[in-house]
C-alpha cells in the first residue's frame, strides 16, 4: 500500500492524457476509475468502470445545449452523447479537475475535452487546464482563465482527462504535476 492509496483519479482511459493520468495514478500508487460504456474502446484496463445504459440516461445532456455552449458541433450523435455522459461521471465523481488540451479564443477548450472544462465550471469544482499550445497552466477563477504555475493535486478525488492527441509538453506537464503532488 502507498501512502498516497486514499486517492482516486477518475478519468476515462481513453489514448492520450487520460492514458498518462493511468498511467501516473498506478505508478504513484493511486486508485483508478474509468468510467465508460459498452463497445467505448479505451486504453487503460485498471479500474473500468463500465456504465450500464440507466446509468448513462442519468447524465443525459442535449447535444444542442453543449454545442452552443462550446461553439461547435458533434458528429456520431450517439457515440459522442455517451462520451459527454462519461465525462460527466467523471466530473462528478471528484473535487479537482485537470485537463490537457487548447484554450481557445472563447474561453473554451477544444474537442469533447471541452465539455469537462465546461461542466467542472458548472458544478464549480477546482479546475485547471494545461493549454499544449501556451505551453502553460490555467486556472478557471471568477469567470476567466489565469495563468499559474506548479498546479498541485490536493483533492483525494481528482479528474485527470484531455487531449487523445497528447504533445510531449502535455506529457511532461502531468508527469511533473504527479511528481510535486506526491513527493
Amino acid at each position: 500500500m502507498s501512502r498516497f492509496d486514499s486517492y482516486t483519479l477518475f478519468s476515462g482511459g481513453a489514448q492520450g492524457a487520460e492514458a498518462e493520468f493511468g498511467r501516473l495514478a498506478e505508478q504513484y500508487g493511486l486508485a483508478e476509475v474509468n468510467y465508460t460504456f459498452e463497445g467505448h474502446k479505451i486504453e487503460r484496463t485498471r479500474g473500468i468502470r463500465v456504465l450500464t445504459g440507466e446509468e448513462l440516461v442519468r447524465k443525459d445532456v442535449s447535444l444542442t445545449y453543449v454545442s452552443k455552449l462550446l461553439n461547435r458541433k458533434f458528429t456520431n450523435a450517439e457515440k459522442m452523447r455517451k462520451v459527454l455522459q462519461t465525462i460527466m461521471y467523471q466530473v462528478e465523481s471528484s473535487h479537482q479537475v485537470f485537463v490537457v488540451g487548447t484554450i481557445q479564443e472563447d474561453g473554451t477548450v477544444k474537442g469533447g475535452t471541452g465539455w469537462g472544462a465546461e461542466f467542472a465550471k458548472i458544478c464549480n469544482k477546482d479546475l485547471y487546464v494545461f493549454g499544449q499550445v501556451k505551453n502553460g497552466w490555467f486556472r478557471w477563477d471568477s469567470g476567466q482563465w489565469s495563468a499559474v504555475t506548479d498546479p498541485l493535486i490536493t483533492e483525494t478525488h481528482f479528474t485527470g482527462t484531455g487531449t487523445r492527441f497528447l504533445e510531449e509538453n502535455g506529457r511532461k506537464a502531468i508527469v511533473d504535476l504527479f511528481a510535486r503532488s506526491f513527493k
